[in-house]
């Protein structure tokens, strides 16, 4: 079988992670994770990476970039895309993976009104700071269920 020049072997890792955008550790860690076939090795133990592994790389960060877990972009990287059945599970996918942002904005939402009620109890012109009051009587309060051992909030990450 013939070896198309691309497919060749060719870059250490520190120079993988500087074509592909991902720090080295993190290429040994999406291997570990089987996102990434290991690069072959030299006979010093050097692992070497294909202008192919260079592009999966880049796509697996891409798809980190836009907040998908490692099993929704497993699951893309399975998908060659020249089925009909590889659209509906990408679509799949993207549908799910739009729900968590969904969740996650409202979660962001929230947040930002507590913050800004909370910056609202205090102006900076009492003796005292009633934000960080607010914060230490909050403290006082019951544990909130997920950090009492009960269900943690979902992240799909």
């Amino acid at each position: 079988m013939l070896l198309n020049s691309s497919d060749l072997p060719r870059w250490r890792i520190g120079e993988a992670a500087k074509r592909s955008g991902i720090a080295a550790a993190n290429i040994r860690y999406y291997e570990k994770e089987q996102l990434l076939s290991p690069g072959v090795r030299e006979d010093n133990q050097y692992r070497l990476y294909t202008d192919g592994d260079v592009h999966r790389l880049r796509f697996i960060r891409l798809c980190r970039a836009m907040d998908m877990s490692l099993d929704e972009v497993r699951t893309l990287l399975a998908l060659d895309g020249a089925r009909k059945a590889d659209c509906v599970a990408a679509r799949d996918t993207l549908d799910t993976h739009l729900g968590h942002v969904r969740e996650r904005l409202a979660e962001l939402q929230a947040l930002e009104h507590e913050l800004e009620h909370l910056r609202g109890q205090c102006d900076g012109t009492d003796s005292y700071c009633h934000i960080i009051e607010a914060l230490h009587a909050q403290a006082d309060e019951a544990l909130p269920e997920t950090l009492q051992g009960g269900p943690a909030a979902k992240r799909h990450v």
